[in-house]
């Protein structure tokens, strides 16, 4: 049985040494990674926001060259990689072989067409790109503008086509 997958983050954590750490590898969940974070005084119930970046952050393993992933490496990711770990999450943990499947190919497609020399890590000088004239795009692997995908096409398994409201319980 398969516990532990390997992703690639669309944009990439940045660290504080300039660092972007796009590979990384979360490990399927168990009833205790989703149970042990109710019990921290920070999370104020089931529908807390935080309550996935605690969860998140038990279960993804390795990010890059970073020896340890926490709270404040989640915290850190842009919204659309932080996305991009909900939606894995749920695919490996509540998906079926197939879903599984169809997301680890579609991010092999997205990595064949949006390589970055030097692998999981490369190092983001945005004074190196100033002087040069250059300005910084970020790196979203083949995955089209929101703006630009059309309603009646279909997504690859696990990408999400604009932000999700997260329903609230009246708090």
């Amino acid at each position: 049985m398969r516990t532990e997958y390997e992703f690639v983050l669309p944009r990439g954590y940045v660290d504080e040494s300039g660092t972007v750490h796009r590979r990384g590898v979360m490990r399927l969940a168990t009833a205790r990674d989703e149970l042990e974070p109710l019990r921290d005084p920070t999370i104020l119930g089931p529908d807390d926001p935080r309550l996935t970046i605690v969860v998140l952050s038990r279960v993804v393993t390795s990010l890059g060259s970073l020896p340890m992933v926490t709270r404040h490496e989640i915290e850190g990711l842009f919204a659309a990689d932080l996305a991009y770990l909900q939606d894995f999450y749920g695919v490996i943990n509540f998906g079926s072989d197939e879903d599984v499947e169809a997301l680890l190919d579609a991010q092999r497609t997205g990595e064949a067409t949006a390589s970055t020399p030097g692998g999981d890590t490369a190092t983001v000088s945005s004074a190196r790109r100033s002087a040069a004239g250059e300005t910084a795009s970020a790196d979203t692997s083949g995955v089209p503008a929101a703006d630009t995908i059309p309603d009646d096409r279909a997504r690859p398994v696990g990408r999400r086509h604009a932000i999700e409201e997260v329903p609230s319980t009246g708090r």
